[in-house]
């Protein structure tokens, strides 16, 4: 793989995190660069590491991983987001929203895991076609910390015009893309 390949698949591996770290962003009371970077960390390594897994199980495992992997992401992700939607619309009106400051490290690595199961397939094509994986897992780890720390911090700026409904709107963006994941591999796109 060329440069180029590399960083166009660290890109399209990125995306799915970084929208859903706009939604964690929206849901944190005024997060800061070090939550976001934690944040970013967290999500990096996650997405570094499928890659290897993907390319250690290798052909026997490729076809079991390729059939289930968006089922995986979609329960994960929409999971998730119910519970954040459930209990951005149970609060009680009388009673001030109140934002937490940082997401609990096993809400982020779950998160980060269920975006990330594409990676897994991919590194199992990877091994395929032998590829180098150590170079391009770090490549696409690295682009994963800078967009979803870039993606958190964006959620901030979102959260102030959401409101006490960001929580909401974060359950409503991670549904949105455990459902396009979905929908992206069940009809083939």
């Amino acid at each position: 793989m060329n440069a180029l390949s590399v960083a166009l698949l660290s890109l399209a591996m990125s995306t799915d995190a970084f929208a859903a770290a706009v939604g964690k962003g929206t849901a944190l009371q005024a997060p800061r660069w070090s939550e976001a970077l934690r944040t970013g960390a967290i999500f990096g390594v996650i997405e570094a590491l499928t890659p290897l897994l993907g390319w250690a199980l290798g052909l026997s495992a490729a076809s079991y991983a390729k059939n289930w992997d968006h089922w995986i992401a979609f329960a994960l992700l929409g999971g998730l987001g119910l519970r954040a939607v459930f209990d951005g619309l149970t609060k009680r009106a009388a009673q001030a929203p109140q934002k937490p400051s940082r997401h609990g490290f096993w809400l982020l690595a779950v998160t980060g895991f269920a975006t990330s199961i594409d990676a897994l397939v991919v590194g199992v094509g990877l091994a395929l076609i032998d590829v180098d994986i150590v170079p391009v897992a770090a490549a696409i780890g690295f682009t994963t910390f800078v967009m979803v720390t870039l993606g958190v911090m964006v959620g901030r700026l979102l959260g102030a015009v959401v409101g006490k409904r960001a929580e909401i709107f974060g359950g409503v963006v991670l549904i949105g893309i455990g459902t396009a994941i979905l929908f992206e591999h069940l009809s083939g796109v």
